[in-house]
């Protein structure tokens, strides 16, 4: 099982998720460069804030240009706007959850 990506309140109750359940993020994302996508805790739980999105929105938008599949395209789409909402709204986090 892959991770699980949450729009939550500040109550920790879920807005709205998606999961990756054949595990696509592990072939996009970035390992080790030091970037905010990077620290993303397969095993455990990464939370980002709205003051984050700004940098986290600009990585991902980067992810796009990496994979052509339309699987992986559309659950990037998914997590931008989750992210975007995020980064709009107040008191939300975008959570990922391991396993």
């Amino acid at each position: 099982m892959g991770l699980y990506i949450a729009l939550q309140k500040e109550s920790c109750v879920v807005v709205e998720g998606v999961a990756d359940e054949s595990n696509l993020l592990h072939r996009v994302l970035p390992r080790g460069d030091g970037s905010l996508l990077s620290g993303i805790d397969w095993y455990g739980d990464t939370i980002f804030n709205g003051l984050q999105m700004k940098q986290f929105l600009t990585e991902w938008s980067q992810l796009e240009k990496t994979t052509g599949d339309p699987v992986e395209l559309k659950l990037l789409a998914t997590i931008q706007q989750l992210a975007s909402r995020c980064q709009n709204g107040t008191h939300l986090y975008l959570k990922f959850v391991g396993d």
